[in-house]
């Protein structure tokens, strides 16, 4: 883990890497500012999906070390998405607030995305260990399903801005779907083995 970690990190940057050695060698094509803003919006979809995709991980593989690399992987879901913001607002719109806001009540796939940004930022606001400890491990995990709302968002977000080829996000959408129906398998599954011992304590 010790290693693994570090990897993972500097995996996680690659996108971002990327994204600056094509700034650099001017290959964002006509529309550099879509291409970034797009871009980024992408990865913090997919980190999103990626981390959502831990739990099935470790029942799959039965390895609990999966669990350790939630958070960071839940923290560049965030980062992306910031960036994402930040792209919009300062490169898209220069910082004119009036017209950012007007965009807000105008178009609906940016309200959508204005929703799932502020889910993640809670989340992101509720991961370090002291805020943890101090709302307590039930009221955590509680409010940390705000991710799978967050997922299925940011899938709406995406599928209301592209117009025409929509086969990215219904991949996405195809990705969310199986990581919600593992979800939803398991917990039926609990509470058939809950009810189980129940009515076995009963008849005792």
């Amino acid at each position: 883990m010790r290693t693994l970690k570090p990897a993972v990190f500097a995996l996680c940057l690659t996108p971002l890497a990327w994204l600056v050695w094509q700034a650099a060698a001017g290959g964002l094509g006509a529309n550099p500012i879509e291409a970034v803003n797009r871009f980024l919006g992408d990865w913090a979809l997919r980190f999103l999906l990626i981390t959502l995709s831990v739990t099935p991980l470790r029942d799959a593989t039965g390895w609990a070390g999966w669990v350790r690399l939630r958070r960071m992987l839940g923290l560049f879901a965030f980062a992306y998405a910031f960036l994402h913001v930040a792209s919009y607002v300062g490169l898209d719109q220069f910082f004119a607030w009036p017209e950012i806001w007007a965009d807000i009540v105008k178009r609906r796939y940016i309200t959508v995305g204005l929703l799932v940004f502020t889910a993640l930022a809670v989340l992101a606001a509720t991961s370090p260990k002291a805020i943890i400890k101090r709302l307590g491990g039930r009221r955590w995990k509680k409010l940390h399903t705000l991710a799978y709302m967050a997922g299925v968002g940011a899938v709406f977000h995406y599928f209301m801005m592209i117009k025409a080829d929509l086969l990215l996000p219904s991949v996405h959408a195809a990705v969310l779907a199986a990581l919600l129906g593992w979800r939803l398998a398991g917990r039926l599954k609990r509470q058939g083995k809950n009810t189980a011992a129940r009515r076995k304590i009963q008849t005792v």
